[in-house]
């Protein structure tokens, strides 16, 4: 199909100019203003008002095949990210059989290949079983179809194992994304040891939990020289061990999610949809993450979209299942919370959810330019509307943002030049 969007607000070279954008053969054809609509099979005006942008990557989420498809499937999960202007999800290998080795990869592969509408790309494991402690994997035999290595759900609990994984991801040239979490430290916790569990008799999880393996891993990075990239960081020392390893040429990035930047302890109720791991945690770690997000520690804001069934999500705080669905509400929290508040420009968003994601990971995309895959978003910055899981397309309905009322929505989602997704 021969597309052309006209008047549209359109992320060039980092800022939002006015152009048209033609699209032939799944690629970007040209640039401008005035393009002529002869032979084009269909025209989109934006109306001067929308803004057009290099499609969403999120390189965190849980799409539950195989193993878990009573949660979720390829399908699900990826048109639930098309409905929400991502282009290019990375899922995680919580998963059974977990893709340790070819033959378990290939189990999510054919999947992927057969009903994903987006680009899904897979996590390998770091270590065999994704147990976290034993044996790495053999990294050579699936590196050339993984986006790169992670135990995701999972700490690597020892020094000696992390630095066997990072040096041998070193000599491949593939990085690794690191959930960390000591479990001596975990104590049966399931929620931030602050206030809120105080107050209410909960079991905390400690912020050192966190905060000590991103402080033995980016010293360990900084010996062998791996990409190391941290999962879903949530802890004030976090950003700040984070900022110094950078200050020192560490190669360390690092992500948060939407609900960590946007909540905190206080927020809590008892529901399994404010559970996840890691927790909300205190005020002063939400500030520190937006800081981080300021000055450039926090390079990434991904989703860990996480879905579970009803019944797992409905054993309140103590009980329930770790995680919460996120695709279909980041950008409306984050352009309400943060863009519209002026936290944060409209750019900088685009730059966490879009470029930088495609940066770190070496991912196509991030950039609206000719020649370019046509993968891009129509987003409505001023849309009002109200959160209702009931009406997502992913099958878990468990979100911290049930009622929110929140301005910025997807209207348009183009993969590979065609339409994937439209409410246009």
């Amino acid at each position: 199909m021969t597309l052309l969007i006209k008047n549209a607000l359109t992320y060039i070279d980092k800022t939002f100019k006015k152009s048209d954008v033609l699209i032939m053969d799944g690629k970007i054809h040209s640039l401008g203003i005035s393009i002529l609509s002869d032979n084009v099979d269909r025209v989109i005006d934006a109306q001067d008002k929308y803004f057009l942008i290099p499609g969403f990557v999120d390189v965190h989420t849980h799409l539950r095949e195989p193993g878990f498809s009573y949660k979720e499937t390829i399908e699900t999960g990826s048109k639930a990210g098309a409905r929400a202007g991502y282009t290019t999800l990375c899922t995680m290998p919580n998963l059974n059989p977990a893709p340790d080795c070819a033959e378990n990869l290939k189990a999510q592969t054919d999947i992927i290949e057969k009903d994903a509408v987006i680009d899904v790309l897979p996590f390998g494991t770091i270590t065999k079983e994704r147990k976290g402690v034993g044996e790495i994997i053999a990294f050579d035999s699936i590196a050339d179809r993984v986006v790169g290595f992670s135990d995701d759900g999972t700490g690597v609990q020892t020094e000696e194992l992390m630095r066997q994984a990072m040096t041998e991801c070193a000599k491949l040239g593939k990085i690794i994304s690191a959930h960390c979490e000591v479990n001596e430290l975990l104590k049966g916790g399931y929620i931030h040891d602050g206030e809120y569990a105080k107050a209410h008799n909960h079991k905390g999880i400690c912020s050192e939990s966190e905060w000590a393996q991103i402080e033995r891993d980016c010293c360990l990075a900084e010996e062998t020289g791996c990409q190391y990239h941290v999962c879903h960081i949530s802890t004030k020392e976090s950003v700040d061990i984070i900022r110094k390893a950078k200050a020192r040429g560490v190669r360390v990035t690092c992500e948060t999610g939407p609900h960590y930047l946007t909540m905190c302890d206080e927020d809590l109720q008892e529901d399994g949809r404010f559970k996840m791991n890691p927790p909300l945690r205190s005020a002063q770690d939400r500030d520190a993450l937006i800081a981080g997000v300021l000055d450039g520690t926090v390079d990434v804001i991904a989703t860990d979209h996480a879905p579970h069934s009803a019944e797992e999500k409905a054993k309140g705080l103590a009980k329930s299942a770790m995680g919460v669905v996120g695709l279909e509400t980041a950008f409306g929290v984050l352009n309400t919370k943060l863009v519209k508040t002026g936290v944060i420009t409209l750019e900088k968003l685009v730059e966490m959810m879009s470029v930088k994601p495609c940066e770190i990971f070496g991912i196509d995309g991030g950039e609206i330019k000719v020649g370019a895959a046509a993968n891009l978003a129509l987003l409505d910055a001023d849309k009002e509307w109200t959160v209702n899981p009931d009406c997502f397309v992913t099958m878990g309905r468990a979100t911290p943002f049930k009622d929110w009322k929140l301005q910025g929505e997807n209207l348009l989602t183009i993969y590979k030049g065609e339409i994937v997704y439209e409410t246009i």
